[in-house]
């Protein structure tokens, strides 16, 4: 697999896992589990940006 295809994918992971944490969060009442959701969302798109970048840089 491409490295920019990886990332990508990666990225897609992490936010999928961050809106699952999030959404766990809030129906506990858990800040803490909703914050580091939130968190692993916004690596997530990062991730993917990365790798939008590689993909249009040609690595």
């Amino acid at each position: 697999m491409k490295s920019s295809t990886n990332d990508k994918a990666e990225g897609k992971m992490h936010q999928v896992k961050g809106k699952i944490k999030e959404a766990g969060g809030k129906a506990l009442g858990n800040e803490e589990l909703e914050a580091e959701g939130k968190g692993e969302n916004l690596k997530g798109k990062a991730q993917e940006k990365v790798g939008d970048v590689k993909k249009v840089g040609g690595k």
